[in-house]
Formats: C-alpha cells, sequence, structure tokens
C-alpha cells in the first residue's frame, strides 16, 4: 500500500503506542465490544499481560500519519498459559516451550478501509522480520474461517484447537516456521 509507514516497539517503546492499539481495536471490534471478552478493558488486560513477557515487539502501521493496523506479541515462555486450552491431542513436544523457541503472535490487525490491500501482510513480514525463535504460533477465531485461509496462504499450518481463557471462543491454533 502506498504511503504506508511502519514503526516497530519493543516494550521499552510501549507506552508511546498503547493508546494508538486501543483505539485501533475499538475501531475493528466495534460491533463485539459489548461482549465482555472483546471489551476493550479486556483487551487492555491481555495487552498488558503482552509486554510483561520477555521478547514482547510491535509494528504499528500508519497512512498519512493515520494509525491503520498493528500486530504484536512476545516470546513463550517454559511456563506460559499458551498451551493450557489446548483441546487436540498433539506430541507433546509440540507444545515445550523454552523461552526462545515460538514467538505468539497475539494480535493482527487492520481498519476496514485498509483490509485487501496488503497492509496485514507488510504489518506481519515487519514484526517477524528480525525474530530469533524458531517459530511463530498464532489463534485464529473459528468462526473465522477467511482469516484462518489467510494465514494458511501465508504457510501457516493448522496444530489444533484451543480455548485459552474460559470466557473465550473456540480457536484454532496455527504454527508457522521461522527462517
Amino acid at each position: 500500500m502506498e504511503n504506508l509507514t511502519i514503526e516497530c516497539r519493543d516494550v521499552l517503546g510501549f507506552a508511546e503506542i498503547r493508546s494508538l492499539l486501543l483505539s485501533v481495536y475499538a475501531d475493528v471490534y466495534a460491533d463485539r465490544l459489548g461482549e465482555e471478552f472483546h471489551s476493550v478493558d479486556r483487551f487492555n488486560e491481555r495487552l498488558g499481560w503482552n509486554t510483561e513477557v520477555p521478547g514482547f515487539a510491535a509494528a504499528v502501521g500508519h497512512t498519512s500519519g493515520t494509525p491503520v493496523g498493528f500486530a504484536y506479541g512476545c516470546t513463550l515462555q517454559p511456563d506460559t498459559r499458551w498451551w493450557k486450552g489446548l483441546r487436540t491431542p498433539v506430541p507433546d513436544d509440540a507444545v515445550v516451550e523454552t523461552g526462545s523457541r515460538t514467538f505468539a503472535l497475539s494480535e493482527l490487525m487492520v481498519i476496514q478501509s485498509v483490509r485487501g490491500t496488503g497492509v496485514a501482510k507488510q504489518l506481519h513480514d515487519e514484526l517477524l522480520r528480525s525474530r530469533h525463535e524458531q517459530r511463530v504460533t498464532l489463534l485464529v477465531e473459528r468462526d473465522h474461517p477467511r482469516v484462518r485461509a489467510r494465514y494458511e496462504a501465508w504457510g501457516y499450518q493448522w496444530l489444533g484447537e484451543v480455548v485459552p481463557f474460559p470466557d473465550a471462543p473456540l480457536y484454532d491454533a496455527l504454527m508457522l516456521p521461522l527462517h
């Protein structure tokens, strides 16, 4: 997309972009903000948890100075809760975390007006460009097969079903080798 600029931040620069991420989230999830799990407060809580984990990184996209999307995540630690809600049998070694094995792409979202323009892929690639982990994982709501298909077109493969929080919807866990 023309005029797209992407800025990357780690946890030290997070305070400068937090309100921007909350604003974009509120725009993207406007029709679901009444659901407790999708409320801005719950998103803000989950966002905060990510910044407490080593390896936090974010990429924020702007066009003509207007924020249009973001991606962020962190490195899964040995005591991660990421896999706790896994409902599908997988080999034990598939979910062993070392603190340097897996980058969890927690969120990737773009506003409606730039969907289909490649902004999401650019944010994704920029965020992962300098990662040193062996692989990246993400969760996609089961009710969004088109989003899952997009990630699969980027090379992600299905690992299993996950309910990450007791009040969360059902998600598909996807995995992509890095490097």
